[in-house]
C-alpha cells in the first residue's frame, strides 16, 4: 500500500493496454512535431525573406514560397518569342510573302519609236520585209501641238508599265529604252523579234496617235490573219484578240477614256494587216494607241504624269487578267 504523497510507481510495459502499444504515444508526438516544423520553417524563410539585412549586399535575393503554396501554384505560361523583324525591316514581325502566281513569267513591252529617230531619218527609212511587203525601218512618231513627242510619251509609259509588273513577279522586258547605246530604232522586224525570241506570253507595243483635232479616244490595235514570207499570225489571232479585249476594257476603266470616236465603231478595237511588229510575231502581241496628240484634250492628258500612271495601270491589269493573274 502506497500514501497519497508518494510517486505513483513507474508503469511497467506490461500494464499497458495490449491495443495501445508503449510506441503509440511517441509516434503521435512525432507525428504532431513533423506537422509544425514546414510551418515553422516557411514562417521562418518569410521572415528571411521580407525582414534580411539591407546592407547585406553581397548576398543574392532569395526568393522562396511556402511550401504550401508551391504545391499549389501553377508555372504561368510562357510566351512563344515574338519573330525576328525581316533583314532591313522596320521591326515588325515578319512574314512570309505571298506566292507570286506570274513569277518568272515573261512579258514585252515595246515602246513605240526613239526620240532619236529624227536624227536618224536615212536609217529609218530603210526598207524591210514585213512577210507581206517591205515597209521602213521606223517612223518618227507624232508630237503635240506643244512639242512633246511620242517616243517620250511612249517610253515613259512603257517603264511605268514595267514597274507595276514587276511587282506582280513578272519577267519584263523592254524593245529598247532610251538613253543606251541604240540611237535611233529598233527596227519594226526587229522589235518581233525580240519578243518572240524572249518566248514572252505578252507583247504590248506602247503608242499614241497623230490623226487630226477632234478625232479623240483610245483603241487597241490587233493582228489580222496573213500568211506570207516570213509572216503567219494563224496561231498568235485568237490569244491576241483576248489579251487586246482585257487591256482595252482595263484601260477605259481606270483612265476614263472612251473608245476612239473616229474608228472601231466605238469597240476600241481595230484589226490591222499592215503592221510588220504585229505580222511577224509568233507571241499574242497587240499596239496600244493611247489617245491622239494632235487634240488639245487628249493631248492635256497624254502630257499628264499622273494620266500616264493610270494608262500604265490599265494596260498591266490587262496584261495580268490574260495571264490569269
Amino acid at each position: 500500500m502506497r500514501n497519497d504523497d508518494s510517486p505513483p510507481p513507474p508503469e511497467s510495459a506490461s500494464s499497458v493496454s495490449p491495443d495501445r502499444p508503449w510506441y503509440a504515444r511517441r509516434s503521435t508526438l512525432a507525428v504532431a512535431v513533423a506537422a509544425l516544423a514546414p510551418a515553422c520553417l516557411a514562417g521562418w524563410v518569410l521572415t528571411e525573406v521580407l525582414g534580411g539585412s539591407a546592407s547585406d549586399d553581397s548576398r543574392p535575393p532569395r526568393i522562396v514560397m511556402p511550401l504550401a503554396a508551391s504545391k499549389q501554384a501553377t508555372p504561368a505560361p510562357t510566351a512563344s518569342p515574338a519573330p525576328a523583324p525581316a533583314p532591313g525591316g522596320s521591326g515588325a514581325a515578319a512574314t512570309t510573302p505571298a506566292a507570286k502566281p506570274l513569277a518568272g513569267r515573261v512579258v514585252v513591252i515595246d515602246p513605240g519609236h526613239n526620240t532619236g529617230n529624227f536624227k536618224h531619218t536615212t536609217e529609218i527609212n530603210r526598207q524591210v520585209d514585213i512577210g507581206t511587203n517591205l515597209k521602213e525601218c521606223d517612223t518618227t512618231g507624232t508630237t503635240t501641238n506643244a512639242g512633246y513627242m511620242e517616243a517620250e510619251f511612249s517610253m515613259d509609259v512603257s517603264r511605268r508599265l514595267r514597274t507595276v509588273l514587276e511587282a506582280k513577279g513578272l519577267k519584263v522586258v523592254l524593245t529598247h529604252e532610251a538613253g543606251t547605246e541604240r540611237p535611233f530604232g529598233p527596227c519594226i522586224d526587229e522589235r518581233a523579234r525580240i519578243g518572240n525570241e524572249a518566248r514572252a506570253e505578252a507583247v504590248v507595243s506602247v503608242h499614241a496617235d497623230g490623226v487630226s483635232a477632234g478625232n479623240r479616244g483610245y483603241h487597241v490595235i490587233l493582228p489580222a490573219k496573213v500568211k506570207g514570207g516570213g509572216a503567219d499570225t494563224a496561231p498568235i489571232v485568237e490569244s491576241s484578240r483576248r489579251l487586246g479585249e482585257r487591256i482595252a476594257g482595263n484601260f477605259a476603266r481606270t483612265t476614263g477614256s472612251a473608245p476612239a470616236n473616229y474608228l472601231g465603231s466605238g469597240t476600241g478595237l481595230v484589226i490591222r494587216d499592215d503592221l510588220g511588229g504585229l505580222n511577224l510575231s509568233t507571241r499574242p502581241k497587240v499596239f496600244i494607241e493611247c489617245g491622239n496628240m494632235r487634240d488639245a484634250k487628249d493631248a492635256t492628258q497624254l502630257s499628264s504624269p499622273e494620266w500616264r500612271q493610270k494608262a500604265a495601270q490599265g494596260i498591266a491589269d490587262g496584261i495580268v487578267g490574260f495571264l490569269g493573274g
